[in-house]
């Protein structure tokens, strides 16, 4: 596995103790299971443990949101989400990015626990693997980190005394 394409300012032992749900697209198998082992690889890399990771598989991207959405109503901290919708002779492929984008967005949204995007949109067959541990970096070992990276944000947010009458320009 070809290392992250921006090295993690994360600790070593920031995953520890956090339970992950990763739900992975069966949909171009040879490479979301890349995709899934880089993403264990970087959650126990940073200190999980495989019994705190919960994988799912689904038949296709399109799947992925429900999935998540049970994932994250099973105490998850964080859900990953993986998947690869390549480019074909439609534009079958846009409809399902961009609903597969929205799903996935309007589940962290509405759960508050982060919901990470490791679902590959790509041109091409290439272009996926060079996503997947190739020259372009590894989507499911930064899906992983940006998973952790959110639950201690969120953590930090949280912990921070509590204002009152905040202004947000409108």
């Amino acid at each position: 596995m070809a290392a992250p394409k921006s090295k993690s300012d994360l600790p070593d032992n920031a995953a520890k103790g956090k339970r992950f749900g990763i739900v992975v697209s069966r949909y171009h198998e040879e490479l979301t299971s890349k995709l899934l082992d880089g993403a264990v690889s970087a959650l126990t890399g940073l200190g999980a443990s495989k019994s705190d990771i919960t994988t799912v598989w689904v038949p296709g991207s399109f799947e992925i949101p429900l999935a998540a959405r049970a994932l994250a109503n099973q105490s998850s901290d964080a859900v990953i989400c993986l998947g690869v919708i390549i480019k074909g002779e439609t534009s079958h492929d846009q409809f399902i990015a961009r609903e597969v984008a929205r799903g996935i967005s309007q589940l962290a949204l509405t759960t508050g626990i982060p919901v990470s995007f490791g679902v590959l949109t790509t041109q091409s067959i290439e272009q996926a693997e060079a996503r997947c541990g190739g020259a372009k970096g590894h989507k499911g070992v930064e899906a992983a980190q940006s998973a952790v990276t959110m639950i201690r944000v969120i953590e930090d947010l949280q912990s921070m005394p509590t204002k009152k009458n905040i202004n947000v320009g409108f």
